[in-house]
């Protein structure tokens, strides 16, 4: 062991979360109608598959993109050989055209400030390695991404201080939580650069409202930090309240071309959108040109292929395909979402109202033996081993409640999400209504006996070596 690392050796990847542990059991037993139609639903992946029809529809009808050619001439040799590090001009003014589009065009941006990434999860760290140093911290409402333990901090050395948001309001930062979180960062000797937040959230499905989004930007102004914007989910918004970019808010504030609006960064991606995220496409937005620099420079470690800049930067440049595909797949997200939620309600679950998003929010606190998060994990451990339904439990997110849970709605078929619902209320309903195999009862037995993850209820901080710190 002595000859490798300690990054290579450490256990701050975060892949011992509840999070990852679900993807793992699925992963052994993934349900398939025909062939393993006992097998496990995954219901913990934020993937939208609802409209891959109209992006393959477009493809048939433009075959001069997905076949690499130009006029009726193949620019294959041009595409496959060495590209800087920049970007194809092409798509990166498709990019910027998409993102206004995709807010109403209420705001514009330059594609001069766009640095191209592969996916959202490399522009997020490329941005830490930006604006922090190791042992830095950004400040993150809860609940948050699960995946953000492993995206921010593993490589770069930042550290991760919770907003603490609660269920009582809906889960809204607040002015009051933004300074204790500053200050919980203070005791523990952490120097705060900024705050994160993803907008729409994840995993709660909601918009930011505007009065939050001010009350961020006077925080950030006030402390001299960053705001970095994750608003990967902006075109799932498929009801009202709409969403609201940061960057509207600047503008509004007349904020633009200020010390204040070189310090707000911006993340986007096509996977979720889109529907891509096999296709490793993100950028950072950021009107710091230094920023802009670095993250170029930094990008050669993570580079979108020509290929498939070339492809996207022909799909997002007809107008009439986005346009259609952004309003077609927003109907398809409310009927779905409503299946979802008018099927948990029918086996006595609430959600968490929402507007946006490819999962729910949802409240099975009452499920609960105590309301303790080691009677959330044991009620999650039954819903996959029992039930067979992958879900994300609300310690994995850092939610300060027990008993809230991520489901996923957007990554199955409806056929599916019948069964998955089906399952559910046969549980809910009572023990008579389900079985398992005396394995997966010994497996559960077993399992529950296993303490619930330190890492979900303490900061990184407190895990690292003491040469990390």
């Amino acid at each position: 062991m002595g000859l490798l690392s300690r990054k290579a050796t450490c256990n701050a990847h975060g892949q011992d979360s509840s999070y990852f542990l679900g993807w793992e059991e699925y992963e052994k037993n993934p349900y398939d109608d025909i062939k393993n139609p006992d097998g496990i639903i995954q219901m913990g992946l934020a993937e939208n598959q609802l409209s891959f029809d109209i992006i393959e529809s477009w493809l048939a009808k433009n075959p001069e993109a997905a076949n690499f050619e130009r006029e009726g001439q193949s620019i294959f040799r041009e595409l496959a050989l060495f590209q800087d590090y920049h970007g194809l001009p092409s798509f990166k003014n498709a990019m910027a055209d998409f993102m206004s589009e995709n807010r109403g065009n209420r705001v514009s941006f330059d594609p001069k400030k766009l640095v191209l990434t592969a996916g959202a999860t490399s522009a997020n760290e490329t941005l830490m390695f930006c604006l922090a140093d190791p042992g830095d911290a950004f400040l993150l409402p809860t609940p948050y991404y699960p995946g953000f333990d492993r995206d921010l901090k593993w490589r770069t050395g930042a550290e991760i201080v919770p907003i603490q948001c609660t269920g009582a309001n809906g889960f809204r930062i607040t002015k009051s939580a933004l300074e204790e979180a500053y200050e919980q960062a203070q005791k523990l000797n952490l120097k705060v650069k900024g705050v994160l937040i993803t907008n729409p959230s994840n995993p709660l499905g909601t918009t930011a409202t505007r009065t939050e989004l001010n009350h961020l930007i006077d925080f950030v102004s006030r402390k001299n930090i960053h705001l970095i914007s994750d608003e990967i989910y902006s075109g799932t918004v498929f009801t009202s309240p709409g969403f609201i970019s940061v960057v509207e808010v600047l503008k509004e504030k007349k904020l633009e071309n200020t010390d204040v609006s070189k310090r707000v960064h911006i993340v986007y991606s096509l996977s979720k959108d889109l529907g891509l995220p096999g296709f490793r496409v993100g950028v950072i937005y950021s009107n710091d040109d230094i920023v802009v620099a670095a993250a170029t420079k930094m990008s050669s470690f993570g580079l979108i292929s020509s290929q498939t800049q070339y492809l996207l930067s022909a799909l997002l440049s007809d107008k009439n395909f986005t346009k259609n595909y952004l309003k077609e797949n927003q109907i398809r997200l409310k009927n779905r979402h409503t299946k979802l939620v008018s099927g948990l309600e029918a086996a006595g679950i609430e959600c968490l109202k929402s507007n946006a998003g490819l999962f729910c929010w949802v409240d099975m606190r009452h499920m609960l033996r105590s309301n303790t998060f080691e009677a959330e994990i044991e009620l999650w451990k039954k819903i996959v081993y029992d039930v067979k339904l992958n879900i994300s439990p609300g310690s994995s997110c850092h939610c300060n409640e027990p008993g809230w849970f991520r489901v996923c709605f957007a990554n199955m078929s409806e056929e599916t999400l019948k069964v998955a619902l089906n399952r559910l209320k046969m549980f809910v309903d009572g023990p008579s209504s389900t079985t398992r195999s005396r394995s997966e009862h010994q497996r559960l037995k077993s399992l529950r006996k296993m303490k619930v993850s330190n890492w979900v209820f303490r900061l990184s901080f407190q895990d690292r070596e003491p040469e990390e710190r």
